[in-house]
C-alpha cells in the first residue's frame, strides 16, 4: 500500500480493518458499530466483511460489554470495545477499574487482559450532556490502565493496532470533533512506539504541552506566536498512562517555558500531575512557574457555551505571555 490522505475516522477504521485481518481472535463488540458503522461511521464496512461474530452489535449495557469482553480477554480473545459516546463509559467504571485493570497484578502475572476500549471524548461538536467531556484522569489514575490518545490519522491507524497487540487493557481515547481532520497515512512506516511523546514543532521560547484535540489548537497557537516573532515548542504527549517523562522534560529543559493544555476540568486534571513533574524535574531549567490551560470546574456546558469553556488559540497565547512576562 502507498501512503494516501485519510481522515482520522477513516484511519482508525483501517487500522481496525489490518487488525482483524492479522488475528482471528480479534473481536469488535459495540452499540451500533455492526450494520449502522457506529455513531461516526468509524467501523463502517467491518461487519459486512468479517461477519457479524465478528463485528458484534451488543445491547445498550455499557457494563455488560465490557463485563463480557473480559471474559473474552481472559479466554484468549483480543476483543475491542466501542463506547458511543465518553460520558457513556461510567456503568463500566467498575468493570475497567476495579477489574481490569487489576487482573494481572492479583493473578501475579498469570493473567492479562488484552482489552481495548475506545472513546470517543472530548467537545466541540455541539452535543448534548455526556457527550462531551473528557474522563482520561480517571483512568490514568488507575495502576494498570495504559491510557493513549491520538491527534493525527498516522497516529490513529497505527496506535490502534499497536494497542490491539497490547497484553494490558488500553483505554484509546479518540478526540470527537477531530474525527474529520485529514493527514497522510503510510501503511509502510515505522511507527514510533505506542507510548512515545513527539515533538511536532520545534521551538525555543516555551513548549506547549498537549494531546488529543488540543494538539491542532496549539498548533494554531504557535503559528500565531510566529507572527509575533515567539518561537513555541508543541508536544503531542500521545501516552497519558504512562506518561513519556523523558521527551516532556527535554522539552522544557530546552524552553525554560512550559504551558499545559487539555479540555478537562482544571482540579485533578493530567495538566497538574504534568506540572508537578515537570517542576519537580526541571526546577533549575524553569523560568517561569508552569502554567495550565484548561477546562473549567463545572459540569460540561450547553452546547451554545461551549465555545467559553474550551481552551482556544487566545487563551493558550495569554498564557504563554504569563510565563513570558516572568
Amino acid at each position: 500500500m502507498s501512503p494516501t490522505t485519510m481522515t482520522l475516522a477513516k484511519a482508525i477504521n483501517a487500522g481496525l480493518r489490518r487488525a482483524l485481518e492479522a488475528d482471528p481472535k480479534v473481536l469488535l463488540m459495540g452499540e451500533d458499530i455492526g450494520r449502522l458503522g457506529g455513531v461516526f461511521r468509524v467501523t463502517e464496512g467491518l461487519q459486512a466483511d468479517f461477519g457479524a461474530d465478528r463485528v458484534m452489535d451488543t445491547p445498550l449495557a455499557e457494563s455488560g460489554i465490557v463485563g463480557t469482553a473480559i471474559g473474552l480477554a481472559l479466554r484468549g480473545y483480543r476483543p475491542v470495545v466501542e463506547i458511543q459516546f465518553d460520558g457513556f463509559v461510567f456503568p463500566a467504571f467498575d468493570q475497567l477499574t476495579t477489574q481490569a485493570s487489576r487482573l494481572r497484578f492479583r493473578s501475579h502475572g498469570r493473567l492479562s487482559v488484552p482489552l481495548v476500549v475506545r472513546i470517543p471524548y472530548g467537545g466541540g461538536i455541539g452535543a448534548i450532556e455526556h457527550h462531551s467531556e473528557s474522563p482520561e484522569a480517571y483512568f490514568a489514575h488507575t495502576p494498570g490502565l495504559k491510557v493513549v490518545t491520538i491527534a493525527t490519522p498516522s497516529d490513529a491507524y497505527w496506535a490502534v493496532q499497536q494497542a490491539v497487540a497490547s497484553e494490558d487493557p488500553v483505554i484509546l481515547l479518540e478526540p470527537k470533533r477531530r474525527y474529520y481532520s485529514r493527514g497522510e497515512v503510510d501503511p509502510d512506516a515505522v511507527p514510533d512506539p505506542l507510548h512515545a511523546a513527539r515533538v511536532v514543532r520545534r521551538g525555543s521560547d516555551a513548549t506547549l504541552l498537549a494531546y488529543g484535540p488540543t494538539v491542532q489548537t496549539c498548533l494554531d497557537a504557535a503559528e500565531a506566536a510566529a507572527a509575533e516573532g515567539r518561537s513555541l515548542e508543541v508536544v503531542d504527549l500521545r501516552s497519558l498512562a504512562p506518561l513519556d517523562d523523558d521527551a516532556i522534560l527535554a522539552s522544557v529543559e530546552r524552553t525554560g517555558h512550559c504551558v499545559v493544555v487539555h479540555e478537562a476540568q482544571r482540579s485533578g486534571g493530567l495538566g497538574a500531575e504534568i506540572a508537578a513533574r515537570v517542576s519537580e524535574s526541571c526546577f533549575y531549567s524553569l523560568e517561569a512557574p508552569v502554567l495550565r490551560v484548561t477546562g473549567y470546574d463545572i459540569p460540561y456546558p450547553p452546547a451554545r457555551a461551549e465555545h467559553a469553556y474550551l481552551p482556544d488559540v487566545d487563551r493558550v497565547l495569554d498564557a504563554v505571555d504569563r510565563s513570558l512576562a516572568h
